[in-house]
């Protein structure tokens, strides 16, 4: 059954849960910050609350995006296995430490730490994608390893409200801690290597189908470009900024907006979360699929920027407290299509060589998600808890990412219909072997 397909074995399941657990140790915040215990215990409380709820984002997002520069530069020299073991290490001994945090400055500190061990995640993934992959599978290879970034999520929510509920809110972190010392990294010290070349369960027919590319075709319609050259990687790397503000924003407060804003209880509140990721999951599905059938994803991105801002806009004036709380889920999932898009376009930009520090810069714009959780935090603050000035905020934010991606519409336009559409009408039916 695996027969020529054993990539999708030795390097989609290990990013796969990579992404699961890691994804959940990211965002679990977002439902713990909800348990009043988790809350007295480490002193978040008084006027300042909720700025200093969106600290514990911030300062995690800054060192992830920060250090993805510097892991993006370590991936090209030492590789990816390599990498991916020593930030899972990184981060499975902060998961200890914030389980074991006894103050709000113990706990701040282990933040950072953690978005420094987890910045290697997004070039990693670039890195082992641009190597193992065929140029025409990267769409689907994306969606698969991405679909661990929101089904973890859309599970762990509800596992953490439980795992909250039964035990402590430490129980969840030591939890966490397990899931990357017993799956993780045995998973990428015994299945992954770094080039398919490496391995020595991949067979000469899968090994000459991944290298299969027309090279000429490409080198013509590329140069020698590198993709810092091109215009279009600066703005998909803008339109990542803006989905990275958009997705921190609401996915982080998404748990508080519930339970404060719509009058939810615990339950409720972890039903919609885990809904509103299962919406981001769908739609990675969905880009995944239609970006390898239509090459146009520069128009998809778009047109998702387009529906956040008019979920969100739905949101604000829906008095239905489930009907707010699923556009706000929907607004969510489609910045999650984005998400997959641009990294589908930074690879598609960049070549094997090239794709760590690509995709490091790609993370990088995830620093812009820790200033989308302060600023909403202070937001709220300011306005006395309520959530609409902070919202009005991601609906600009979304027409931003519109303007971004809609100059790069006609070219890629231009490019479907002048390299894509003639090849398809010249190609025999023996094309559709590879």
């Amino acid at each position: 059954m695996l027969q020529g397909q054993k990539r999708w074995l030795y390097i989609i399941v290990p990013i796969f849960f990579f992404w699961f657990f890691g994804q959940i140790d990211k965002v679990g915040i977002s439902v713990i910050q909800t348990d009043p215990e988790f809350l007295k215990a480490l002193g978040i409380t008084g006027e300042n609350k909720n700025a200093k709820i969106g600290l514990l984002s911030f300062v995690f997002t800054i060192a992830y995006g920060v250090s993805n520069l510097f892991w993006g530069f370590i991936i090209d020299k030492l590789g990816a296995r390599k990498t991916a073991i020593a930030g899972l290490c990184v981060w499975t001994l902060t998961m200890i430490s914030s389980g074991l945090s006894t103050s709000y400055e113990m706990f701040l500190i282990s933040r950072i730490i953690l978005g420094f061990g987890e910045g290697m995640m997004i070039p990693v993934s670039g890195k082992f994608i641009s190597a193992w992959f065929n140029k025409i599978e990267l769409g689907r290879a994306q969606a698969s390893w991405l679909t661990g970034n929101y089904l973890g999520p859309a599970i762990g929510s509800v596992v953490l409200v439980l795992v909250i509920s039964s035990f402590h809110w430490q129980a969840a972190f030591f939890m966490l801690a397990a899931f990357n010392l017993f799956i993780n990294i045995p998973m990428f010290i015994f299945l992954t290597r770094n080039t398919p070349e490496e391995h020595p369960g991949v067979s000469k027919d899968e090994l000459a189908f991944i290298r299969h590319s027309d090279y000429e075709k490409e080198e013509k319609i590329t140069g020698n470009k590198n993709f810092a050259q091109d215009y279009r990687f600066w703005l998909v790397w803008f339109g990542m900024l803006v989905n990275s503000f958009l997705f921190f924003g609401i996915s982080i407060w998404l748990p508080t907006y519930l339970i404060e804003a719509k009058g939810f209880e615990q339950e409720g509140m972890s039903s919609i979360t885990s809904l509103s990721w299962l919406f981001a999951l769908g739609f990675v599905l969905a880009c995944g699929f239609l970006a390898d059938k239509t090459n146009r994803p520069s128009l998809m991105a778009t047109i998702l920027f387009s529906m956040t801002a008019l979920f969100l806009t739905l949101a604000v004036f829906i008095p239905n407290p489930i009907l707010a709380g699923v556009c706000m889920g929907l607004a969510m999932g489609c910045q999650g299509g984005v998400f997959h898009l641009s990294n589908m376009l930074i690879v598609k930009y960049s070549t094997p060589k090239t794709a760590g520090r690509a995709a490091g810069l790609l993370g990088f714009a995830n620093i812009m998600g820790g200033f989308s959780s302060y600023i909403m935090g202070w937001l709220r603050d300011l306005s006395d808890g309520d959530f609409s000035t902070s919202i009005a905020m991601l609906i600009f934010a979304s027409l931003l990412g519109v303007s971004a991606y809609v100059f790069t519409i006609k070219k890629e336009s231009t490019e479907l219909h002048e390299n894509y559409l003639p090849i398809q009408k010249t190609k025999g039916p023996d094309s559709k072997t590879l």
